[in-house]
């Protein structure tokens, strides 16, 4: 039986793709590995999709209407008789960043989405699609300059986080669906009724590691009324005059984010042992999560400009190390994240 060499562009178009998500994020890159082979190229596109639009969206060279036209054309990119990405590339050219390269380059990405299995792009399709355009409904709320467009409530920040993390929950969730053998109908009704808040609580656990990092960039994701009812704006975060009210903002973020990373377990055990890879996926995402909020728990120095909250080396390799061993063994996933989270967090999810 002979078989039939992909076309050269296909294979340029791969390699691409490829050689992009470790320049745009080291972690997703290590993690996506643990996946199994059926599902680790869809899930690259897949990510590499959602971080153009991550890129028009946080883009600092864009003003709000281009950010929402552009997002706009770039979800409508993803139909098969879909417009060109010229004005993605326009917009970058020339690109200041690997993530400006990406969207600059959009319509490679595209060309493989495109090749994926008409199943798996019906799964990511919708999601992605409702990502760009609740970016859009954001585009220029998160101005930390401007502070009469901040977010406004904890409800609508949850809404933000649901747009850019909580669709990536729920993508993800279809795809595994395709994966042999299929979850059983409770599994995946169990899975989706959690796929919102596992986005969640890994996007607050950003939000909170990276606020001095986002304020540096003219950015503020911080609800206006948590800084309100503390006594303060969300331009005064990590002011030196109001580091306690800036800290009574950020723990309650926290105390949010433990109680959706506790249902990111949950979501984590109901997928079918038999997954391993996909587990594996999910948890090391998991528990890098709890790893950096509870350094961000304890941290003295989280509104520090100067300091970055972030888990070691050591722990990164660690903890991919011990998911290999555990994941099928519930009780033994329960046990490394109650390790790592310590015996309170532990106590909410129980």
């Amino acid at each position: 039986m002979t078989h039939t060499a992909a076309p050269p562009r296909a294979v340029s178009d791969r390699q691409f793709c490829q050689d992009m998500l470790p320049k745009v994020s080291r972690t997703f890159a290590v993690c996506i590995k643990l996946l199994p082979q059926d599902l680790e190229h869809s899930v690259l596109i897949a990510y590499l999709l959602c971080r153009v639009a991550d890129t028009l969206e946080d883009s600092p060279s864009l003003l709000p209407p281009e950010k929402a036209r552009l997002l706009d054309t770039f979800g409508r990119c993803l139909d098969t008789d879909g417009p060109g990405t010229d004005s993605l590339r326009d917009a970058f050219d020339p690109p200041a960043s690997d993530d400006e390269l990406l969207a600059r380059e959009a319509h490679v990405v595209l060309a493989e989405f495109h090749r994926l299995p008409r199943s798996h792009q019906d799964a990511a399709r919708p999601w992605v699609k409702e990502m760009c355009s609740g970016m859009a409904e954001f585009a220029g709320k998160i101005d930390a300059s401007a502070d009469h467009v901040a977010i406004g409530t904890v409800e609508e920040l949850e809404r933000y986080c649901y747009y850019v993390a909580g669709t990536v929950g729920h993508l993800l969730t279809e795809l595994f669906r395709q994966h042999k053998p299929t979850p059983t109908p409770d599994q995946y009704e169990r899975m989706a009724s959690l796929a919102t808040s596992f986005g969640l609580g890994l996007q607050l656990t950003n939000i909170i590691k990276d606020v001095a990092d986002d304020k540096r960039r003219g950015q503020s994701f911080l609800p206006r009324q948590l800084c309100q009812d503390a006594g303060i704006s969300p331009a005064d975060v990590q002011d030196t005059a109001h580091l306690g009210e800036s800290r009574q903002v950020m723990q309650l973020l926290i105390e949010k984010a433990k109680n959706h990373l506790c249902d990111a377990l949950r979501y984590s055990i109901a997928l079918p042992r038999r997954h391993y890879g996909i587990r594996k996926f999910c948890l090391t995402s998991l528990y890098f999560a709890v790893g950096t909020l509870r350094l961000a728990d304890r941290d003295p120095r989280l509104l520090d400009p100067e300091h970055k909250v972030k888990i070691s080396r050591a722990q990164v390799y660690r903890t991919i190390l011990i998911t290999k061993l555990i994941a099928p063994v519930n009780w033994l996933v329960k046990l490394y994240f109650r390790l790592l989270a310590g015996r309170a967090w532990w106590r909410r999810c129980q």
